[in-house]
């Protein structure tokens, strides 16, 4: 199972430029020797579990008899094989483990090869020999992965105590169903669950929240790529900022959307008030609306599915701009807190609910006493 893979996976074509396979074999660790029979043999892991491992990372099928892996690729399929021989995963465990490690790796990789190639061509930094590229390519892996491993351990530890937290708190209770239904959202958001957790996942009653630009369709179309890449950094750092301050946690952006979670029912209130508010003050930014919703959460492999997650989505799909809008309960979660003020609206029929009944969610107005002398 080897991340570092190019992104489609496939050997470089005869005429390719020798100065990408130099760079090439700098980030693969060494040149395409092996076929799909030579990793098989060599790691012993069958050939048809190479080729369902090398699908789940992401990569597109590669001919029996191409020359497209290195040594790198073998060690990995070893690492996964030993780890099922010791008994810490399964099989199944181990397609899903590289399903999860594919689909966010080929995120932070396309972003680092476009980072990489931008310092490269800058204007101060032009080559001026062949195989500069290369060398940069030579030093700057090794300080990358330095500060990949740096920043996956702080949110490893991060988690790691959150999960025990979570199982100590849970201990005398009774097992948890995990949320049912059959639907699912793009971006990975399904109508409920996927089934069986299975590794990697576990079910417990959180708050979700959905935050998305009004208007953002139609602003694009006004904006060159320079000026809608300010826009959505600023939206992702108002997000994250907020979203961190609050004790969240952001699962995932979507295009013009932020899905994220919270322990506790007012925690998330918090973080979608100040949302609001912060984007209202900011001139570069759309209005912001989002969507609150409580209840049985299963987080699998970092995202999150169940009828909390659909319905803070359509929540903020009937959201008016600079509105908060919560299902009854998350309403039920926040009674009784002064700081907030719910009204209950309309019922509202969207897909997947046929009478959803949104409640708005404001900050309570500080009312100061009317009259009366001054003290002294």
């Amino acid at each position: 199972m080897s991340a570092a893979e190019p992104s489609d996976g496939q050997p470089p074509p005869p005429g390719a430029d020798e100065l990408g396979r130099a760079v090439e074999q700098v980030l693969l660790g060494g040149a395409r020797t092996w076929t799909r029979r030579d990793i098989a043999e060599r790691s012993g892991v069958g050939p048809e579990r190479t080729v369902q491992i090398w699908r789940a990372l992401g990569f597109p099928a590669v001919g029996d008899d191409v020359r497209a892996f290195t040594d790198a690729d073998v060690d990995a399929l070893r690492v996964g094989e030993r780890l099922i021989e010791a008994g810490l995963i399964t099989e199944e465990g181990e397609i899903m483990m590289a399903r999860a490690l594919g689909h966010h790796l080929s995120r932070l990789a396309e972003w680092q090869a476009h980072t990489l190639w931008a310092w490269m061509n800058h204007e101060s930094r032009i080559p001026s020999e062949e195989g500069e590229p290369a060398g940069h390519a030579a030093a700057l892996l090794p300080e990358l992965e330095l500060l990949q491993r740096h920043v996956w351990r702080r949110h490893l530890a991060a988690c790691t105590a959150r999960v025990l937290a979570e199982a100590e708190e849970d201990a005398p209770a009774e097992p948890r169903q995990e949320p049912g239904g059959a639907e699912t959202e793009p971006g990975g958001v399904a109508e409920g669950g996927p089934g069986p957790s299975g590794a990697g996942a576990d079910v417990r009653d959180r708050a979700v929240g959905f935050t998305d630009m009004v208007g953002y369709t139609r602003m694009t179309r006004g904006l060159d790529s320079t000026e809608l890449v300010r826009v959505l950094d600023r939206f992702e750092r108002l997000t994250g900022d907020v979203v961190a301050e609050g004790r969240g946690r952001v699962v995932k952006t979507i295009g013009d959307e932020v899905l994220f979670v919270c322990e506790a029912a007012s925690s998330a209130a918090d973080i979608a008030l100040e949302l609001t508010a912060r984007a209202e003050a900011d001139q570069e930014l759309p209005q912001l609306r989002t969507g609150l919703a409580h209840g049985a959460v299963l987080s699998r492999f970092g995202d999150v599915y169940g009828a909390a997650v659909n319905i803070a989505a359509r929540l903020t799909a009937v959201a008016r701009p600079d509105t908060v809008l919560v299902d009854t309960a998350f309403a039920g979660e926040l009674e009784g807190m002064a700081a907030y003020e719910l009204r209950v609206l309309r019922p509202v029929s969207v897909r997947g609910y046929s009478r959803l009944r949104p409640v708005l969610l404001r900050v309570r107005p500080v009312r100061r006493p009317r009259g009366g002398r001054r003290a002294g």
